[in-house]
């Protein structure tokens, strides 16, 4: 399977192997915590019960975009993902393959997330447009499985849109590094902030609009822009790194602006392939 087994069918009874054979071999085994029968199916999982708490991913909007902050958005612009996939890439180990979804995929999907065999879920694709403060960028493009192409401020004019939080968003930094927390402020500073940053950002552009316009190149000009102004790139990605990102960006411990983005990516992902998203969740949001 890619995991370094040269053969997938070897090791213990009930292994991969087993799993495999015995989902291609007719009716499946009754085994509720490997395959599906006519009474374990997907549909009864309470992620709630199981998963760390974590914010719903929103509702995807018109166009396949969610719009997240006050200037970004997350948008799929293509995909080749479905959940057949899946169960198809697994079983090829046995010259098998099928063209419709059945319960025995099911359970094999929810086998191979449980026992981490992750390949299986690396061939797909999502193809995803998003904009999003700098800081944001570069946090996300420490995931280095993914293929990135950045929008350049050295042969395009920058945009005068910057990050500006919500109030509910100004927040307070409580303890010491690694093991702090954030407390809301109360309105007078949260709106002070705002102010400050809209101050900080007006200075910046009027300054870069300024040494464009007396020929100072865009590569240098830019330098005096700050990590709330916007970018955009393309990010593309499998499942399974997806998956990483999600279990990574959207738990409590990311900050709180990257957190959006994550939610946004993971309502693609649990449109497009919903048997492996409910298996995520039902793994604790831990990937394979």
């Amino acid at each position: 399977m890619g995991e370094g087994t040269g053969d997938p069918g070897g090791g213990p009874p009930g292994g991969l192997g087993a799993r495999l054979r015995d989902a291609n071999a007719g009716p499946p085994v009754v085994d509720s915590e490997v395959m599906t029968t006519e009474t374990d199916a997907p549909e009864v999982t309470t992620p709630e019960a199981s998963a760390p708490a974590v914010a719903a991913p929103p509702t995807i909007g018109e166009g396949d975009r969610v719009e997240v902050l006050d200037h970004g958005f997350v948008r799929l612009d293509a995909s080749m993902a479905d959940d057949l996939s899946v169960a198809n890439a697994a079983r090829v180990s046995f010259a098998r393959r099928k063209e419709e979804l059945d319960d025995a995929d099911r359970g094999l999907i929810r086998f191979l997330m449980r026992d981490r065999h992750g390949t299986p879920f690396e061939h797909n694709s999502f193809r995803f447009h998003i904009r999003c403060p700098i800081f944001v960028a570069r946090e996300w493009m420490r995931h280095r499985i993914g293929s990135f192409n950045e929008f350049s401020l050295r042969y395009a004019r920058a945009t005068d849109d910057f990050y500006v939080p919500d109030a509910a968003d100004v927040r307070s930094q409580v303890g010491k590094p690694g093991a702090y927390s954030f407390e809301p402020v109360d309105d007078d500073l949260a709106s002070e902030t705002q102010v400050e940053l809209r101050k900080v950002y007006d200075v910046a552009y009027e300054t870069y609009t300024a040494l464009v316009e007396k020929g100072v190149a865009r590569e240098l000009a830019r330098s005096v822009l700050p990590v709330g102004a916007y970018t955009e790139f393309y990010w593309t990605v499998n499942a399974r790194s997806l998956m990483n990102f999600v279990s990574l960006r959207a738990a409590e411990t990311a900050q709180r602006e990257i957190r959006r983005y994550a939610l946004a990516v993971e309502a693609f992902l649990a449109r497009e392939m919903p048997v492996t998203y409910a298996a995520f969740i039902a793994n604790d949001r831990t990937g394979p």
